[in-house]
């Protein structure tokens, strides 16, 4: 199945058999399992997975690949069912229905991180992910506190999930290739009682006003949204700045703010 890459959707087709069956198996299909796979594009990942799976749900908003993707799925005799949306349009709790879901895809570079932030907003029916993403992406998602790449996203995701960077995917890998490195990360929910995490919305709050501005101590950079005691209150230090911070203590400065 070719076909003629779009710049403006970001698309980089994955086109190395060695690399396309190193992240099948670390995606590791069961039976039973609901895979659902994100921006599917020329079917590189999408065919090894019917042809092990049998049964695969797809979500591509490109309609020139709709044709292609649903021979697919007749020349494999597989179940292949086709979304054709913007990802962040779509509910997966309404795809989950009955079972959880399995998320899988090769993220598009421009649009990597609301993707991750709209599945956050579903981990109740995802059971695990599994995405390939820039690898300085992936560097910020599994950062720790301390670090240069350590920001509001590595913060927002490891609050709620376990965070684990598999293996590097280079530029050859990919038609046409990209300019830089691509990795595979894997992305498990966490229990949301072990996270305990009580507002969600004003941890989203305290995080991105923390990192708004880098530079900023957390008593400049949270001023409108709590007090330097209520940052003491919780065991922080105001005069801290915000890659310093644990995730935990974003938990705990959140909670106790309240709704």
């Amino acid at each position: 199945m070719s076909h003629q890459t779009k710049k403006s959707l970001g698309q980089h087709f994955l086109s190395d058999p060695a690399m396309i069956e190193k992240i099948v198996r670390a995606i590791d299909p069961r039976p039973g399992d609901r895979l659902v796979e994100i921006g599917p594009g020329a079917g590189a990942i999408t065919r090894p997975l019917l042809q092990r799976h049998r049964a695969l749900t797809v979500i591509e908003f490109d309609r020139d690949l709709i044709e292609p993707l649903t021979a697919l799925g007749a020349e494999l005799g597989a179940e292949l069912s086709i979304v054709h949306a913007d990802v962040l349009t779509v509910d997966f709790t309404a795809l989950a229905a009955t079972s959880p879901i399995r998320l899988v895809g090769n993220l598009p570079y421009n649009i990597s991180s609301p993707i991750l932030f709209h599945a956050l907003e579903h981990l109740a029916v995802i059971r695990d992910m599994h995405f390939m993403l820039q690898k300085e992406v992936v560097d910020r998602m599994a950062a720790a506190p301390g670090s240069k790449v350590y920001g509001r996203l590595s913060v927002m995701l490891q609050a709620r999930c376990r965070v684990t960077p598999l293996f590097k995917v280079p530029p050859g890998c990919f038609r046409p290739p990209p300019k830089v490195d691509s990795a595979v990360v894997r992305l498990e929910p966490r229990d949301p009682s072990e996270v305990g995490l009580v507002q969600p919305r004003r941890f989203e709050q305290v995080v991105r006003a923390a990192f708004s501005q880098r530079r900023k101590t957390l008593r400049n950079a949270l001023s409108t949204v709590c007090t330097p005691e209520q940052i003491e209150a919780v065991g922080m230090d105001p005069g801290a700045r915000a890659e310093v911070v644990a995730v935990s203590e974003y938990v705990a400065l959140a909670n106790a703010l309240g709704a």
